[in-house]
């Protein structure tokens, strides 16, 4: 191991929130090491740390194969340090109609935004409980609160996860590790947004739309929080969103 500092693993590390919680870690003087499926599109990200005076790494790992993420887990433990803090921050909202859902597709979603997360959560855990300490931190959505038409398998793996994470924070928390859910419920600032829902993303000037910076901040709230207060889950949206 090449030094002792903290480590913050972002699994799901893209250009808006997962980016944004990786930078506020890192100032905060953790190492941050951030997985995608192509390394390449984490060099960005990666750059932006580093020349902010912090440290990153990026990874290229499937989520979805076991093997790859205990070689992952594994290879940051050894070399790096201790993984402090794990966010999972995988997506795959892709809406379809009930009835034109391909059960590959359906799969597909659940295996991209549910069954990973149990697998990078429960690599990270084992580390975690030796020590007594850890956060482990993933990002749900409304959907994972009420299913919505057409988002049949996209609610059904956020379901999931918000599940897992239930089941976690009360085997875990005696351990002496924090599980949090955080339910994103609004448009997020970001060029998906800007580029295909114009009117969405004008709400921008009236704080209508998520900040990703100000999404970050409560991701290290959470972290910091005493153990005699944990918050198992945050709701964030935007003051003008409908509930």
């Amino acid at each position: 191991m090449t030094h002792n500092k903290k480590i913050v693993l972002v699994v799901g590390a893209g250009d808006a929130t997962g980016g944004a919680i990786a930078k506020r870690f890192a100032r905060e003087g953790y190492i941050a090491c951030v997985t995608r499926r192509s390394a390449d599109k984490l060099q960005p990200l990666v750059d932006s740390i580093q020349s902010a005076g912090g440290e990153a790494h990026g990874f290229a790992c499937d989520a979805r194969k076991e093997e790859d993420v205990i070689a992952l887990v594994e290879q940051i433990e050894t070399e790096l340090g201790p993984i402090e803090a794990f966010v999972f921050n995988i997506g795959a909202n892709v809406p379809c109609s009930i009835l034109e859902e391909t059960a590959r597709k359906y799969f597909k979603i659940w295996e991209m935004a549910c069954f990973s997360g149990f697998l990078n959560a429960r690599e990270v855990a084992k580390r975690m409980v030796t020590r007594n300490r850890g956060t482990l931190l993933f990002t749900g959505a409304t959907a994972g609160l009420r299913g919505a038409a057409g988002f049949a398998a996209f609610a059904g793996a956020k379901h999931g996860i918000r599940a897992l994470a239930q089941s976690m924070a009360r085997e875990l928390g005696p351990m002496g590790i924090h599980v949090a859910h955080v339910v994103v419920d609004g448009a997020i600032d970001t060029d998906f947004i800007r580029e295909n829902f114009p009117q969405k993303y004008a709400l921008k000037d009236q704080d209508g739309i998520l900040n990703p910076d100000h999404i970050a901040d409560n991701y290290w709230y959470l972290h910091s929080q005493p153990r005699d207060a944990w918050t198992f889950e945050l709701d964030l949206r935007p003051w003008n969103e409908p509930w």
